[in-house]
């Protein structure tokens, strides 16, 4: 017999949609942020825009992510449950968010002095890091939405 639908409390519909929300911005600063350095072409301005994304866009949709995370965790009270009985896709998630904040982490780094450089003419090299970052962060978080939505075990 296979379930056909499961109900959830009310109560964890907000939690729940912190992270997705939060999740989707994300996604969406490091998408802005990978077309703008990809397509930059040595513009100044593009190239600033693309980290700027990442600092304004992905680094307050990771936090907001994260908490909601935590939160919808709590609310469904899998700290209680013994580790060997905890579903893959949440230890998936868990992985990816907390590598994936370490590398954004390095990234905004990275592309924080690439774009101070640029005043002299370089950091060229630096922001070029940074899109490959930044498309390396994409991956991994297309890896969470996969895990979350088709909840492997």
């Amino acid at each position: 017999m296979s379930v056909l639908a499961a109900v959830r409390p009310d109560s964890w519909n907000f939690p729940l949609l912190v992270h997705v929300l939060g999740a989707t911005v994300l996604v969406g600063g490091l998408v802005t942020c990978a077309s703008a350095l990809a397509f930059a072409k040595g513009d100044a301005r593009l190239l600033r825009l693309g980290y700027w994304s990442l600092v304004a866009i992905s680094l307050p949709g990771y936090i907001v992510m994260r908490v909601g995370a935590q939160w919808i965790y709590s609310k469904e009270h899998w700290e209680d449950v013994p580790d060997k009985f905890v579903p893959s896709w949440i230890n998936i998630g868990f992985l990816v968010a907390d590598i994936g904040g370490l590398l954004l982490l390095v990234t905004l780094i990275v592309g924080g002095i690439g774009v101070r450089k640029l005043r002299n003419g370089g950091g060229g090299g630096l922001l070029k890091a940074t899109l490959v970052l930044s498309v390396v962060l994409l991956a991994a978080y297309v890896v969470a939405v996969w895990a979350m939505a088709g909840k492997p075990n």
